[in-house]
């Protein structure tokens, strides 16, 4: 399979094995702009993008190559040790499932990157607005961390997950589904290098199984049918995702140091 796109300065074509390089770039992209928008830190190298936050923020670690040299892997290291001893979450995401994260006690699991080619999004059946507001932006913050038991957000704190400041950063957009004028779903898409992808798809506890999901993925598909998307996919959303026209690519491995969601 290979996604095309009609712009010049977007890539002509992805073939599906790059998929997973493209979703470690939009992911940290991704996360760059989060830790912006949160005043944290942001390590970049070669091999990785490191975001180091806050003691619930924690850690967050976007591998970007499959070959990480002993320096990085080094650095990877002390950086974890760092943010375990003062009782931080950390959280890793390979999606090229090569770097052996083992050797740090932490946990991992595996999900597949999905790729959608350009094309057609069918109309949502609820309507989905893209969050300009404040109080829209706190609806998408209380949902998402319901929706993926995010207790390290626990007791609420507005602006701390989704701080206003991450709707102004270039390329991310918010969306929020309403079901009789309650907000019912949401997820983050972001576009960078002419690459979209999806983030936070979660759905309220109190409307799940009712088209929520499949809505906001419609709504904020919109903006990007002619780009080629990519996704990390839980198993209970993979249904969903190729029902909307996504293939698998390949296994991305995440890693973590205790008990965590992954954010998809």
């Amino acid at each position: 399979m290979t996604t095309g796109s009609t712009s010049a300065d977007r890539p002509t074509s992805v073939p599906l094995a790059e998929a997973p390089m493209r979703q470690a770039r939009n992911s940290a992209a991704f996360w760059i702009a989060t830790g912006r928008a949160r005043g944290h830190e942001v390590i970049r190298r070669r091999g990785f993008v490191a975001v180091d936050g806050d003691e619930r923020a924690g850690l967050r670690i976007l591998i970007q190559e499959s070959d990480l040299d002993p320096g990085e892997l080094a650095e990877l290291s002390g950086l974890s040790e760092r943010a375990r001893r003062a009782a931080r979450p950390v959280n890793a995401e390979d999606p090229f499932s090569s770097t052996d994260l083992s050797h740090l006690g932490m946990r991992s699991w595996r999900m597949p990157v999905m790729l959608r080619g350009p094309g057609p999004v069918g109309e949502p059946e609820l309507d989905v607005i893209r969050v300009r507001r404040a109080e829209d932006l706190q609806a998408a913050e209380r949902i998402v961390i319901e929706g993926f038991e995010l207790a390290g957000f626990e007791p609420y704190r507005p602006g701390e997950l989704f701080p206003t400041a991450l709707i102004e950063q270039p390329g991310v957009d918010v969306f929020v589904a309403l079901r009789d004028g309650v907000a019912a779903g949401a997820c983050v898409s972001v576009v960078d290098d002419g690459i979209g992808s999806h983030y936070w798809v979660g759905t309220s506890p109190a409307f799940r199984s009712s088209g929520v999901g499949r809505a906001v993925m419609l709504g904020s598909l919109a903006h990007l049918a002619d780009l080629p998307v990519t996704l990390t996919a839980s198993k209970l959303g993979r249904p969903l995702y190729e029902s909307l026209g996504y293939t698998v690519a390949a296994p991305s491995t995440w890693w973590a140091s205790a008990p965590a969601t992954p954010s998809r």
